[in-house]
């Protein structure tokens, strides 16, 4: 496996991703938090020395005096001890201007022994301090605030005060500053990372067992996901476990469907072996008789083989008004002795079945039929939308049914009356698409005084 192709594969793992995208946050939240507190140590710490190079103004200005000779002097020196070691990084200095003819001189602080700093600063003004660079002992850089002040007595105009330390003073506290503070940002980093590998383990246990449970449904040891989980897995779960029920319903009712036919087909079969055996003379009329019975238990089986693939499909919609027309034209061919009104007028416009326009037709095919059957004179069909079901209705104004036949007629090869032609199967057909759809199916007394079929199917969107 190559290198790209094992990335690949690695990234499909959830914990990675989750991992890599909460340590990424991570590092870049502490490196961003790291610099901040970086550089507001090292303000502070600048902030810091040029407060103290302040102090050590304030304490030149405040101890320098100048005699009626014209020379300057302290009357004590500076308190930081620092100023009396040589070299040391802190550093003062008062340079005097040229008097008489006298070349300028300085005054300064035992620390730096031999050497000088700059006279001149340009920029600098009465009553505002300067802050600047300058190269020091040993031409090391220094941090420098310089004064101008104008003595009240002697001969001078003004004098300048200097005050200086060398970057060292606050460039090793940062130093020492940040090495701590990566050791420590390192630790919570290795911490949080820990967080995270512990939170995202737990959070995907669920996961875990849920594979385990597949693997145990698959294994053939259990029929369904059992088990609690959390709550934005359960749905899942839930949704899963009906599409297991569903899958199981449709395949005991093929295996009915398949017992169903096997045994319907058996008798005629039978039959026409027997006739064809005993040269029976009425074969042809047999074999038409035979023929048809295995014709209307293959119609029956093929519809709800149609009806449960239909069921699962989405985006079916079929307008109910054009076919309840087209089988309103052929019930009234088909009863055409009887000269029967079928009435439409309470079916609007617009209404939509979810699912295959065959299985409509067959279902209300066989309840108009059996209608029509039934009738004395009129047949009316109403139709209605109600709470995302379609709801239908078919009365007559026949004798109507009682509640226990009304119940029986449903049943496969039951009849309301045996006298009448059928075979038993076309309200059974009815009531079983209605429940592979989702619906039922029932007979009422209707208005008309005879019976009234009620369908109820998923209706379409509008």
């Amino acid at each position: 496996m190559t290198l790209a192709r094992l990335l690949r594969t690695r990234y499909r793992s959830l914990r990675l991703r989750l991992l890599v995208g909460v340590l990424a946050w991570v590092l870049v939240s502490v490196a961003v938090a790291g610099w901040g507190i970086q550089q507001l140590f090292r303000e502070h710490i600048q902030a810091q020395l040029q407060s103290e190079l302040n102090i050590h103004l304030d304490q030149l200005t405040a101890q320098f005096q100048v005699s009626e000779a014209g020379e300057v002097s302290l009357a004590s020196a500076p308190s930081d001890p620092r100023f009396s070691h040589p070299f040391s990084g802190l550093y003062w200095q008062i340079v005097v201007p040229p008097q008489d003819g006298h070349p300028s001189r300085q005054l300064r602080s035992r620390s730096l022994w031999d050497a000088r700093l700059p006279d001149r600063y340009p920029g600098l003004r009465p009553g505002h301090d300067l802050r600047t660079r300058a190269l020091g002992p040993q031409g090391r850089e220094l941090q420098v605030r310089v004064r101008e002040v104008d003595p009240a007595d002697g001969p001078y105009d003004d004098l300048i005060l200097i005050a200086a330390a060398d970057q060292a003073l606050w460039a090793e506290p940062v130093s020492r500053f940040n090495r701590m503070l990566a050791l420590a940002l390192g630790v919570l980093v290795l911490g949080m990372a820990l967080a995270a590998w512990m939170q995202v383990s737990y959070g995907l246990r669920p996961l875990v067992r849920l594979r385990k449970r597949l693997a145990a449904l698959r294994a053939g040891r259990a029929e369904r996901i059992e088990g609690a989980f959390p709550s934005e897995v359960q749905p899942l779960v839930e949704d899963f476990n009906q599409v297991l029920e569903r899958n199981a319903q449709g395949l005991e009712r093929a295996r009915q469907q398949a017992g169903n036919l096997a045994h319907a087909l058996k008798t005629p079969l039978a039959v026409l072996s027997n006739a064809a055996a005993t040269a029976d003379p009425a074969l042809p009329r047999l074999v038409l008789e035979q023929v048809e019975a295995a014709r209307r238990q293959v119609d029956y089986h093929l519809a709800h083989a149609r009806a449960a693939a239909a069921v699962r499909m989405t985006g079916l919609r079929s307008p109910i008004l054009p076919l309840l027309q087209g089988l309103v034209r052929v019930m009234r061919r088909v009863h055409a002795e009887r000269a029967l009104d079928y009435d439409l007028m309470a079916v609007p416009e617009g209404l939509a079945f979810r699912g295959e326009a065959q299985d409509f037709q067959e279902m209300l095919g066989n309840v108009l039929d059996n209608a029509g059957k039934w009738a004395r004179h009129q047949v009316r069909i109403s139709a209605r939308r109600q709470d995302g079901e379609l709801i239908l209705w078919v009365e007559d104004d026949g004798p109507g049914l009682s509640p226990e036949r009304a119940e029986a007629v449903f049943e496969r090869g039951k009849r309301a009356d045996e006298r009448t032609p059928g075979s038993g199967l076309g309200l059974n057909i009815v009531r079983d698409l209605a429940d592979l759809y989702g619906g039922w199916a029932r007979i009422e007394t209707g208005e008309l005084g005879g019976a009234r079929v009620v369908i109820t199917l998923p209706a379409a969107d509008v």
